[in-house]
């Protein structure tokens, strides 16, 4: 219950704030509105300070540790966060949703966002089926060459380790850069007609959410591993295995479509969307293209770029970082 709630307090925050609606994610990829990014730096930064405070007062109630590097084994430990990252921005792009707007969408009737769920559904189950295992065999092949050649030690994992300064030094230096960018976009560029709220109070909705699910689950919000237990399901059923045990993601993101479907019916004009051109070839392009790229990065827009990030996970910065740039070189060429 406490995974259902959370998930529809999170369906509700993302509805509030405008972010899950296909104008908003097309119109920031091509920087023409800066909503998106006010939205989620605001919800992204007060995450980190929710985790400071939490974890300050018990850490041991709130461990929480930083997300892990994501491999693939050919280039570099985070070429997996790399590569995933790009294919996530290009299926956002495509698509005008995220691997956790697109619940929002389905609970406020967005119409591509069905086909991008669609696509990645079948994101979901490609991976669990054939790329997922490609990848740990990999993984496998080469940890077991860096154990024999003695290299095998652990590796670090949060930005201020990697740069050798203190963990507050780094979480100050981040939440001054999100609110200068918050402050300056704010004050120099307008937000759409989506906007029925302003994106930092959307920003903190989220936050809220993120909260909450702190309080209740004691871990952070995350929605892409939810399209992986469908293809754990898919191919126990397919196989005839026994019915894997993890359903805790699909939870979450139906509590995400009740929670946006119920905010919708009680206040209207958060359901009221400003219509995108996204045909249903490319909604479900890029709902499979963001679901392969999310989980093989290890986490999407809200499990790296909110709570990741929030955690200075490096492996979450790179993530999002290489999606965005890719979402918006991939909006440029569109035009």
């Amino acid at each position: 219950m406490n995974t259902f709630v959370t998930g529809a307090a999170f369906g509700a925050a993302l509805t509030a704030s405008g972010v899950y609606q296909p104008s908003v994610i097309v119109s920031q990829l091509k920087f023409e509105n800066w909503h998106m990014m006010q939205a989620f730096l605001t919800a992204a930064a007060s995450s980190a300070a929710l985790v400071h405070i939490l974890q300050s007062l018990s850490p041991s109630t709130f461990p929480l540790p930083p997300r892990s590097f994501s491999s693939i084994s050919l280039f570099s430990r985070y070429d997996g966060n790399l590569l995933g990252g790009i294919l996530l921005g290009t299926g956002m792009m495509l698509s005008g949703a995220c691997p956790g707007t697109v619940f929002a969408q389905i609970g406020t009737g967005v119409r591509s966002g069905f086909y991008a769920l669609e696509g990645s559904i079948i994101g979901g189950i490609v991976f669990t089926g054939f790329l997922g295992p490609w990848i740990a065999r990999r993984n496998a092949a080469a940890k077991a060459e860096a154990k024999a050649r003695g290299e095998d030690k652990e590796l670090t994992k949060t930005v201020y380790e990697n740069l050798g300064v203190s963990k507050s030094s780094v979480l100050v230096a981040f939440e001054a850069i999100c609110a200068s960018v918050v402050v300056s976009t704010a004050l120099w560029t307008s937000v759409g007609p989506e906007a029925k709220i302003s994106p930092v109070v959307g920003g903190l909705c989220i936050a809220g959410a993120q909260l909450l699910s702190l309080l209740l689950r004691k871990n952070m919000v995350g929605t892409s591993t939810s399209f992986e237990e469908v293809g754990d399901w898919f191919w126990g059923i397919f196989k005839g295995k026994t019915l894997p045990q993890r359903y805790n993601n699909l939870l979450f993101v139906s509590g995400a479509v009740l929670g946006a479907k119920l905010l919708t019916v009680a206040y209207p004009a958060l359901g009221q969307v400003t219509e995108v051109a996204v045909s249903p070839v490319a909604a479900g392009l890029g709902g499979f293209l963001m679901i392969i790229g999310s989980r093989m990065a290890g986490g999407c827009t809200s499990g790296h770029g909110i709570s990741g990030i929030a955690l200075l996970s490096t492996s979450s910065f790179l993530t999002i970082g290489a999606a965005f740039g890719a979402g918006a070189l991939l909006g440029l060429l569109r035009g």
